[in-house]
């Protein structure tokens, strides 16, 4: 069975990369059915109001920033992110990343233990730049309290959010 996925007219074999909140159209070759679905719900992102979102699979999460948050930082230089095994409670200051235009303190969206911080990141910041959601993801951390992501924006919620500050 050969599945396309055409999103914002490209075409990947047999999976999406969800890019923002729009309709996605699946089809199946095998069965000349075509399947809309929102994009929206095949990205499990929360965000908080500091600019950081977290992707969790079972109890653990994946940390970074935003795309809106890396564009208002520019060109990131430094990044001090949490060692393996320091804990957090939810919005607490756990790391920093500076830009040419500003430093910025991180926080962690959600509670619990880090248990992987990403190297790479540290070594060339830029990758939180060119790729936030993917390679530029920051730690992962074992969340304390899974209700905690009830607190959290969805992408619809982020996008509006966002597009309020860009007007104040």
């Amino acid at each position: 069975m050969a599945l396309q996925l055409a999103v914002f007219g490209r075409v990947f074999g047999g999976y999406c990369r969800v890019l923002s909140c729009r309709t996605v159209r699946r089809f199946d070759q095998s069965s000349s059915r075509l399947i809309s679905r929102t994009a929206a719900a095949l990205s499990d992102r929360r965000y908080s109001d500091k600019h950081e979102w977290v992707s969790v699979n079972g109890k653990i999460g994946i940390v970074g920033i935003s795309s809106y948050a890396q564009e208002t930082l520019g060109d990131i230089v430094y990044a001090q992110l949490p060692d393996s095994g320091k804990e957090f409670n939810q919005f607490e200051e756990c790391g920093a990343l500076e830009s040419v235009k500003a430093a910025s303190e991180l926080y962690s969206p959600v509670s619990g233990k880090v248990t992987e911080k990403n190297s790479s990141v540290e070594e060339n910041p830029g990758i939180i730049n060119k790729s936030c959601y993917e390679d530029g993801w920051l730690f992962k951390i074992e969340l304390k309290n899974l209700d905690e992501l009830k607190t959290l924006m969805d992408e619809d919620a982020y996008l509006s959010f966002t597009k309020a500050q860009t007007h104040d």
